[in-house]
């Protein structure tokens, strides 16, 4: 269950950064929002959350040890992309945003879910499926969205 639990309060903490700019207070958000979004975030790795959900990651960041802030950083610079356009002119800037709005999601993970010990694929080789997958999922919500 604590396995479980921990796992879960990383897409609540990525639902919520998302919802920052997707949701629908978002035409108010400004890159301030967004200071105080990551001055929040300051709070969780410090172990002194804002709220109850920010208590959440703020254990699971405690209980291990490996999971590293880069990604969540990451994820809301995204958000800051996601406030100043919309296209993006070449794939390597495309892939740029997928990384920082879904790829990272894959590396906050990968520490709480570990890799099997009878696993073949070093940790290196997981954490790159891990991105992949996350960027490949960003990809195709795109995809679907211009079908839409």
């Amino acid at each position: 269950m604590w396995l479980l639990t921990s796992w879960m309060c990383r897409p609540v903490w990525c639902r919520r950064t998302d919802e920052l700019v997707d949701g629908p207070n978002a035409a108010h958000t400004s890159a301030l929002a967004l200071d105080r979004w990551e001055s929040r975030l300051d709070g969780v790795f410090a172990g002194r959350p804002y709220d109850m959900l920010d208590a959440a990651l703020a254990d699971a960041v405690a209980a291990f040890p490996a999971v590293d802030e880069r990604p969540f950083r990451d994820m809301v610079q995204g958000m800051r992309m996601d406030l100043a356009k919309s296209r993006y002119a070449t794939f390597d800037e495309l892939y740029l945003y997928c990384y920082r709005v879904a790829g990272t999601v894959g590396l906050m993970t990968v520490p709480v879910m570990g890799v099997s010990p009878g696993s073949q694929a070093g940790v290196e080789t997981v954490y790159a499926g891990a991105l992949a997958l996350g960027v490949a999922n960003q990809l195709t919500n795109i995809l679907r969205d211009v079908g839409e």
